[in-house]
């Protein structure tokens, strides 16, 4: 900890830990706890525990403390929106403690990059890299170049006991429109479909996850993301993904899902859906009365996703 942490905050980080104690399985010998959160212009951080209204940015060391609660929670957690300027997840680091590890993209060049990094949190004394790490390059067709991502994706492997599993994580361009994200999430889903299938490639246990900028389901970008086999689970059809969001059906932005068969049979092996899944809503339980556009620049306008595997004996 940086200096001492006044007595509001440490009583507000523990009530905010029995609230996610409420809401979030606990982790054991048998399970393991993916999240994957979008923290809004995660980059420099004002450095007291309360910003002031002249103070910028106005996240403060109390917000990124009750980001570690959160985070802490989870085996692995991806994370979009790290920015250029890593001051916060430094911070975010030191307030984890010594067990936890990052594994950070470069910024994708280029205005439509938004000087952001693709990042994975880790605790180290539950899960370990497992050897692979890579973005996902598109290749030309002919002498044509390829448009690629506007931020590219990123595959990391990680090893929990026996399970080794494969996450990759994008954020989605948000666009002009929702016709301008449908090529991206078209090609990711086409991409991650063809690395599944072939054969003795490092492709155990693949998962997606970030912030795809879906709409509803049954709307053009949904449907794409799906249909190469991906699937979500339904457990995370209620949970709302952003603060100004009302209409729980409306907005489908943050997912985690894995392929399967048109059966609906998994493609995962040694990993076992335990049917435990959600979100964390934790505008309640921060301290003082923020709006949610205050607490968006603070904490994040989007909640957490997560679910829990249990791992084969």
């Amino acid at each position: 900890m940086t200096t001492t942490v006044p007595l509001d905050v440490a009583d507000n980080l523990a009530a905010l830990s029995a609230a996610l104690s409420a809401v979030i399985p606990p982790k054991a010998s048998s399970n393991l706890l993916i999240g994957t959160w979008n923290l809004r212009a995660f980059a420099d951080l004002t450095a007291k525990w309360h910003s002031e209204p002249d103070d910028s940015p106005k996240r403060d060391w109390y917000a990124v403390a009750c980001i570690a609660q959160v985070v802490a929670r989870f085996d692995v957690v991806a994370v979009q929106e790290v920015r250029r300027n890593t001051t916060a997840l430094r911070f975010l680091l030191e307030q984890l403690g010594e067990a936890w590890r990052v594994i950070v993209s470069d910024v994708t060049e280029g205005g439509p990059g938004n000087g952001e990094r693709l990042t994975y949190l880790y605790d180290s004394t539950r899960v370990q890299p497992s050897g692979l790490v890579g973005e996902i390059v598109l290749p030309a067709t002919g002498d044509v170049p390829t448009e690629q991502f506007a931020r590219t994706p990123y595959a990391v492997s990680f090893l929990r006991g026996n399970a080794e599993f494969t996450l990759t994580t994008l954020h989605v361009i948000w666009g002009k429109n929702p016709q301008a994200r449908l090529p991206e999430i078209t090609t990711f889903a086409g991409w991650m479909r063809r690395w599944a299938d072939r054969p003795r490639d490092w492709n155990d246990n693949l998962l997606v996850l970030g912030d795809f900028n879906l709409d509803r389901i049954g709307d053009p970008l949904f449907e794409a993301f799906v249909s190469t086999g991906l699937w979500p689970p339904t457990e995370l059809n209620s949970v709302p993904r952003t603060v100004f969001d009302n209409d729980r059906s409306k907005h489908f932005y943050d997912q985690i899902a894995w392929f399967s068969e048109p059966d609906g049979q998994s493609l995962l092996h040694s990993l076992t859906y335990t049917m435990r899944a959600g979100s964390f809503d934790f505008l309640p339980h921060l301290l003082g009365n923020m709006t949610r556009s205050e607490a968006s620049w603070r904490i994040s306008d989007h909640y957490p996703l997560w679910v829990e595997f249990q791992l084969s004996p």
